[in-house]
């Protein structure tokens, strides 16, 4: 196949843990998994235009220096989504500068250590991003998408991804509560779904026929115009020995049934409009 692909969610690492240093217990993967060249060697392989680099919250926290240097040095075929304390008094500040100095186009924004997705400071952040024309994406547990749907209330034309579509279980099926709670939430125009759960929460081997049935259902809700797929690279680290990149990406390019039209929307023209302004 021919289409033009866009990785929405690729993790980035280095081994270099002075210069790039992780937090205390991090979840990493081995040498040279996840880095620069080894995400070189992926795109080329599979013939990828485009890649979204997110912020290892689960290696690096708060601490986006990794990313803003692969994403400026990678300008050419990437962009970045920084991470920043919800409630950090200079997270706006940080973000402003992310986006205008380091290829920055997105931030991923997670709820509070006290259980809150919706407050002050998520609120300063949605506005910093509506004023200097950038993207959040919503990073959360199903419990908070009642909060989530009060904020893309208060702010209607901002656009916003939901990561791995809140994490909707494989076994629950298609009709489950998470699921229902995440197509309500398709009635706000400006909200994306990212399609990258369908190896990590299905119970069943490739092609995942359990997570596919999810993927239809948001996808009808969604309309394949709002929704976009992304590898969970380095798939060696979240996806194990599960399924392989290509393996992955072959769920949504032969395995789903979509149309040309679709697929050509839900692999590359929905991410291509919200995170390189295409």
């Amino acid at each position: 196949m021919t289409d033009l692909i866009v990785d929405t969610h690729a993790h980035i690492y280095d081994d270099d843990e002075i210069r790039y240093p992780k937090i205390d217990e991090p979840y990493r993967p081995g040498p040279g998994i996840g880095d620069a060249t080894h995400l070189l060697r992926v795109r080329h392989a599979h013939g990828i235009h485009k890649v979204v680099l997110v912020q290892t919250g689960s290696a690096y926290k708060w601490d986006n220096r990794l990313l803003a240097d692969r994403a400026r040095g990678l300008q050419d075929w990437t962009t970045g989504v920084c991470n920043l304390d919800p409630e950090g008094p200079e997270s706006v500040v940080a973000f402003t500068r992310l986006v205008a100095e380091d290829n920055v186009s997105a931030l991923r924004l997670e709820a509070t250590a006290d259980g809150h997705y919706d407050h002050e400071g998520s609120r300063r952040l949605l506005a910093t991003a509506r004023e200097i024309g950038a993207v959040i994406c919503a990073h959360l547990q199903a419990r908070y998408l009642n909060e989530l749907d009060q904020l893309l209330t208060a702010f209607p034309e901002l656009p916003v991804v939901l990561d791995h579509c809140a994490y909707p279980e494989g076994a629950a099926g298609p009709d489950s509560d998470t699921v229902r709670a995440v197509t309500a939430l398709a009635k706000h125009p400006s909200l994306y779904a990212k399609l990258t759960f369908l190896v990590t929460k299905s119970e069943q081997p490739w092609p995942f026929a359990d997570t596919q049935a999810i993927a239809r259902r948001v996808l009808d809700a969604f309309g394949p115009e709002r929704c976009m797929w992304g590898s969970d690279f380095p798939c060696e680290l979240w996806l194990k020995d599960r399924a392989t990149y290509g393996q992955h990406l072959a769920v949504i390019r032969e395995q789903m049934g979509l149309s040309p039209a679709e697929r050509e929307q839900v692999l590359a023209g929905t991410a291509l409009r919200v995170f390189f302004s295409a």
